[in-house]
């Protein structure tokens, strides 16, 4: 299991899939993809965001 990037910043959210820091942000403060808050500052774990992924590659919706 990659341990290094397990947890992931909005930052390397974005890069992973692709889109704006911004959008990614509101999406996760959205609840549109999961996250938590530590202190301030939304992060996702890399296991979730892969599930909800596959989630969506099967036709779920965001």
């Amino acid at each position: 299991m990659d341990q290094e990037h397990e947890i992931m910043t909005i930052a390397q959210v974005a890069e992973y899939l692709q889109i704006s820091e911004v959008t990614t942000y509101k999406l996760v403060q959205e609840g549109r993809i999961p996250g938590f808050k530590i202190g301030s500052h939304w992060r996702v774990k890399k296991e979730d965001l892969r599930e909800h992924i596959s989630k969506l590659t099967h036709g779920e919706q965001l």
